[in-house]
């Protein structure tokens, strides 16, 4: 009987070809992100890039030009704006964080030092003792915590080979994909069988899906840590660039990337001002910039894009983040809707096998 119920289940959801078909590929594509993902980061780099410009490509199209142009177009933009970001963003911010690094124990030190002159305001219900002891475990708490962040993001910055790996190899696949888009879908379709139509349906549904996605996150990243930069320079707070490259950043991940890039932004301005008017318009801004993301450019950008419910986007940003690390995180809703697409169009097969015993 089990048996029998065992293979009735096997023949209902994995009795036709296709459904066979896709269990192979979506089990080789987890393979060999899995054994391969680091290899592979120029491309997967590549194919973000790709369908970026891609979108710009057809927006030239739209206004009469030819599609050589449009994409040659498309590709200088990219080139200037990787040049731009080398030259003028990246030293920056490397420049904002060894600074932050060396500063990071006096900044302790002064938040220690402000933390001690707050017992006299409270002594009715916390002594000085009890307040001491509770502000030195918080500041070796954060200081821990600062350590392991700075150090996690040392050791995982891409060393010079990679770099240039990736200075190199980028553009050249950025170009290849853009000016031989068609052949190569041609090619990755001449693979599978002619009579496909759930993974068609998976298809057409994903490659909108995932391009408005990447189209609208690129988008938002650039008009949050452009908002942020402009409102944390106009408000003369330290590290300015680096604050405002992880408050863009922080959108990869819904939900909780705000929450988490909110610690350092209010370490920085607490250590760099105290309990002053201008930390309090620093995080008067900086909630105001917080909703407008959510609350206007999310709705904006993503109301066709994606349609999961909280719970399962940030489930897809922990199980993905956790097996594919950033580019986990930053493929997590794509991926959710992946799964949900697939679990929809799945083919069942309608031949059922009573069993006899």
């Amino acid at each position: 009987m089990i048996k029998a119920t065992i293979f009735n289940w096997l023949q209902k959801y994995f009795g036709t070809s296709e459904a066979v078909l896709l269990s192979i590929i979506l089990f080789s594509s987890v393979l060999i992100l899995m054994t391969l993902g680091g290899v592979l980061g120029p491309l997967l780099v590549s194919i973000v890039i790709a369908f970026l410009l891609q979108g710009m490509v057809d927006k030239i199209c739209t206004l009469g030009i030819s599609r050589p142009v449009a994409m040659s177009l498309s590709y200088i933009v990219f080139i200037l704006g990787m040049i731009s970001l080398i030259v003028g963003f990246i030293p920056v911010v490397g420049r904002q964080m060894r600074v932050l690094v060396g500063e990071t124990p006096s900044i302790l030190a002064n938040i220690q030092e402000i933390i001690a002159g707050v017992p006299e305001k409270y002594a009715d219900y916390v002594t000085a003792d009890q307040f001491n002891a509770i502000g030195l475990r918080v500041t070796q708490e954060l200081g821990e915590i600062v350590e392991q962040l700075f150090t996690l993001s040392i050791s995982s910055f891409p060393g010079l080979i990679s770099i240039v790996i990736y200075l190199i190899l980028v553009p050249l696949l950025v170009f290849f994909m853009l000016k031989d888009r068609d052949l190569l879908v041609s090619f990755i379709a001449g693979l599978l069988p002619s009579k496909r139509p759930v993974l068609n349906s998976i298809w057409f549904e994903m490659e909108s899906q995932c391009s408005n996605y990447i189209r609208g996150k690129f988008i938002e990243i650039i008009l949050v840590g452009f908002t942020s930069l402009i409102a944390f320079v106009f408000l003369d707070l330290k590290y300015a660039a680096l604050l405002a490259m992880l408050v863009g950043l922080s959108v990869l991940v819904p939900y909780v990337g705000a929450t988490l890039v909110t610690i350092p932004v209010l370490i920085v301005g607490y250590a760099q001002w105290g309990w002053g008017a201008e930390f309090f318009w620093l995080s008067i801004v900086y909630v105001i910039i917080q909703f407008l993301d959510g609350n206007l450019l999310v709705p904006l950008l993503f109301s066709e894009v994606v349609n999961l419910h909280p719970v399962a986007i940030i489930s897809a940003v922990l199980i993905f983040g956790g097996v594919w690390g950033f580019w986990g995180v930053f493929f997590a809703i794509p991926l959710a809707t992946l799964v949900k697409a697939i679990y929809t169009s799945w083919p069942v097969s309608e031949l059922k096998i009573e069993s006899h015993d």
